[in-house]
């Protein structure tokens, strides 16, 4: 039996982010506190992504407030699939109260997350010059020729030993995912284009990640466990971006993952380090070793 307690948060994106899913002004969650009967306290955090097929925030806060300050394992462990979020918020709490160790990446293993639009063209030498190697733009935000444009500009710009990463968010079509692909195809420096459509565009997705050299990732596609599960056993052979935050149970997620073959990603839903503590301890065990983790997102706030 442990005692639960938790309290809501709100911060400000210095600038808001732009996603083909909008415009991100805050990131407001959730820390929950478990503590035993010797005093130890171990700490989750709730980070929603309800675009993504998470809960939403009042839903999560709703479920913290109906839950008495008593929680045992069994009622964590056996929280709904409908609250990813919270199930990996309250099992991280657990396992927090015996970690061991509190995995802190160089910024070599860390995937930095540059502003869109020519903005990107100079905000990567910094970066750059404290040990940044792998970057990422979103896309799908602007016109695509001008996109276009930037991201060329940007991979002639990068050293030759950086990676870029582009996530469409879902927000391309057929015909502007073939552009894109046809254009960037013999740029080695590109990692892989993330999302290029939406999920229910699975056969094509295949298709596409089938007919061109650069690597396609699938992120919205597999936000839950479930839903990584679904494309796994679909035939998906592409890289795989997990957000730990709303995959659901780290249990569960750490048990299937270790027992198939899977080329994963780990990213952030910009969560506050107590989350994105708990998704390293899984991203040590579970991540690609070759890829960079898409946690070097701490620019965006004044603090965390």
């Amino acid at each position: 039996m442990y005692t639960f307690s938790f309290y809501p948060y709100q911060y400000p994106f210095k600038t808001p982010l732009q996603t083909h899913h909008g415009t991100w002004e805050q990131r407001e969650g959730i820390i929950v506190n478990l503590t035993d009967t010797t005093g130890n306290t171990g700490k989750g955090e709730i980070a929603p992504l309800p675009w993504f097929g998470s809960e939403s925030f009042s839903t999560a806060l709703g479920f913290c407030q109906q839950l008495d300050n008593k929680i045992t394992p069994e009622t964590i462990y056996n929280l709904p699939d409908s609250l990813p979020a919270c199930q990996f918020a309250l099992e991280s709490a657990l396992a927090d109260l015996t970690a061991t160790s509190s995995p802190s990446p160089t910024p070599s293993q860390l995937s930095h997350l540059l502003p869109t639009g020519e903005t990107c063209l100079h905000h990567w030498q910094t970066p750059y010059q404290q040990g940044i190697r792998t970057f990422k733009v979103k896309i799908a935000v602007s016109p695509l020729r001008q996109e276009l444009s930037i991201i060329q500009q940007l991979l002639n710009l990068l050293p030759p030993d950086c990676k870029l990463r582009l996530d469409a968010n879902g927000g391309l079509t057929l015909d502007t995912a073939q552009q894109w692909l046809q254009r960037l195809d013999h740029y080695s420096k590109l990692e892989f284009l993330e999302q290029p459509l939406p999920p229910q565009d699975w056969t094509t997705l295949c298709q596409l990640s089938q007919t061109y050299q650069t690597p396609l990732a699938l992120d919205e596609s597999v936000a839950t466990l479930s839903q990584l599960q679904a494309c796994y056993h679909g035939g998906w052979t592409g890289i795989f971006v997990i957000k730990a935050a709303i995959a659901g149970s780290p249990q569960k997620l750490k048990q299937f993952c270790q027992t198939h073959s899977l080329d994963l990603v780990f990213s952030s839903v910009f969560e506050t380090p107590i989350g994105m503590q708990a998704a390293f301890r899984l991203a040590q065990d579970l991540a690609s070793p070759h890829r960079a983790l898409g946690y070097g997102i701490s620019h965006w706030f004044n603090s965390l």
